[in-house]
């Protein structure tokens, strides 16, 4: 499946170019479960969190889907299995993958630092702002200045 006919993971990383591999085996479990056993691999450009360039990163992942026609029926699935809602006998197949593509998008993506256009001492934390700072005055130095007391 083409990386650009996903408008929700475009939103989320940007314009993407390539195909995802995507495998999917239909079956009926001994329970009369329809499931969807699935697999898939894309290399998508990911945002560096130092940078922001783009980097390549391989994305993969193994699901069970259980297809449901309503949440009843989802909350009676294993454990095993996520629910697919499929409505009026149709299951749209480009969000099914979207949804699985987006949920194994690593949380965070870093160059290596030797190949980050940002090295670490450039970047300052939380902390190091914080402590260079000047103390702030305190809220209660204006009432004691209007109570005369230094």
């Amino acid at each position: 499946m083409a990386l650009d006919a996903f408008e929700r993971l475009t939103e989320a990383v940007g314009q993407q170019q390539g195909d995802v591999e995507v495998w999917l085996d239909f079956t009926i479990d001994p329970q009369g479960r329809r499931e969807i056993h699935g697999r898939l691999h894309a290399v998508l450009q990911l945002p560096c969190r130092r940078c922001l360039r783009p980097m390549a990163q391989d994305v993969e992942s193994e699901f069970l889907l259980g297809m449901v026609t309503s949440d009843a029926l989802a909350a009676e699935l294993p454990s095993t299995h996520e629910p697919v809602l499929v409505e009026d006998e149709q299951l749209n197949l480009l969000t099914v993958v979207e949804d699985e593509l987006i949920l194994s998008l690593p949380q965070v993506v870093y160059h290596d630092e030797a190949d980050c256009a940002v090295s670490r001492d450039q970047l300052t934390s939380g902390e190091d702002a914080v402590a260079s700072r000047e103390p702030a005055a305190s809220p209660f130095d204006v009432l004691r200045h209007l109570k005369g007391k230094s």
